[in-house]
């Protein structure tokens, strides 16, 4: 991978035993697929939780993260080897500059894939946002637009919805699944407007949405396991969210150069150049052509003609 270190995951010793158990058994079931890379593209707004989400899935500080600075300020690519199974996960910048979407950040994360995954591919996304922002607005959508843009319609198809700071008190008095019920229909409807996901597109499924609390305050089961307040343990069942993604049947996004510079201005409407042209000569050059040849039998030769 274009100079990335790939070291070995020490870091998934730190989970408790059951975790790891888990974790192992997740992958197994990839490789029992031949699945034995996994690519992860971590993408979203700035300060929703992208870098400690990365830090806690590998079990380590693999991504600075800093209380004065929202978010990384270049993509970083963290590689894990553990048991013949390779893992990378893509940090990345916020793509929200002062309340619109920053392009100059979106270029800057095809130019890292460009450079550390040409023609490799991206098998999951991660779209994260925070659980305890209410609301949704038109900003939401520009995002998932701006991505959708970028990547192409079918990255949803290998998307999962990450939401943060799960570790809450619902408001209005909602009971916690009903309050994570409306917060993720509400992700999932703004996914579908700004990527205008249509329902057909779904083939009966749906993308998938998941919980982290990455602070230290999360509570643990009698496993020592980082659980929300349902009692899921959230590490163990985001990675097998993920791995259900990647067996979902869809293709992974292949980084190529279509993909890094986006479709070529000068073969839009390229297909339709043909249809057009038939429809100038029956509708224009022919009907003219009739006309002409009217005029031509209608006129009144001279007598010395």
């Amino acid at each position: 991978m274009a100079a990335q270190m790939i070291r070995e995951w020490s870091g998934i010793q730190q989970f408790p035993s059951a975790t790891q158990t888990k974790l192992h058994e997740l992958f197994s079931k990839l490789k029992q697929e031949n699945v034995d890379t996994l690519t992860i593209l971590v993408m979203g707004k700035g300060g929703v939780g992208k870098s400690s989400t990365v830090n806690s899935l590998i079990g380590e500080r693999a991504v600075n993260v800093s209380a004065f600075q929202s978010e990384t300020p270049r993509p970083v690519m963290v590689s894990r080897f553990r048991s013949g199974f390779t893992l990378n996960i893509i940090d990345t910048p916020g793509i929200v500059e002062a309340g619109y979407v920053n392009d100059q950040a979106i270029a800057i994360i095809k130019s890292f894939l460009k450079a550390n995954l040409l023609n490799k591919t991206i098998d999951v996304l991660l779209y994260v946002d925070r659980l305890d922002q209410y609301r949704v607005d038109n900003l939401d959508r520009q995002v998932v637009r701006a991505i959708t843009d970028s990547f192409g319609k079918e990255i949803w198809r290998r998307g999962l919805i990450v939401l943060t700071h799960a570790q809450l008190s619902p408001p209005d008095g909602l009971s916690y699944d009903d309050f994570i019920s409306r917060r993720s229909e509400a992700m999932l409807k703004v996914v579908r407007m700004g990527a205008k996901i249509r329902k057909q597109d779904n083939q009966g499924s749906q993308i998938p949405v998941v919980l982290v609390e990455n602070s230290g305050r999360c509570n643990k089961n009698d496993l020592e396991e980082k659980i929300l307040p349902n009692g899921i343990p959230w590490i163990p069942n985001l990675l097998g969210s993920v791995t259900d993604v990647v067996l979902n049947g869809s293709k992974s996004i292949l980084v190529d150069k279509k993909l890094i510079e986006g479709p070529n201005p000068n073969e839009r409407g390229k297909l339709y150049i043909p249809l057009i042209l038939a429809f100038q000569y029956f509708f224009v050059v022919k009907q003219i052509k009739g006309w002409i040849k009217d005029d031509i039998a209608q006129e009144i030769k001279p007598s010395w003609a």
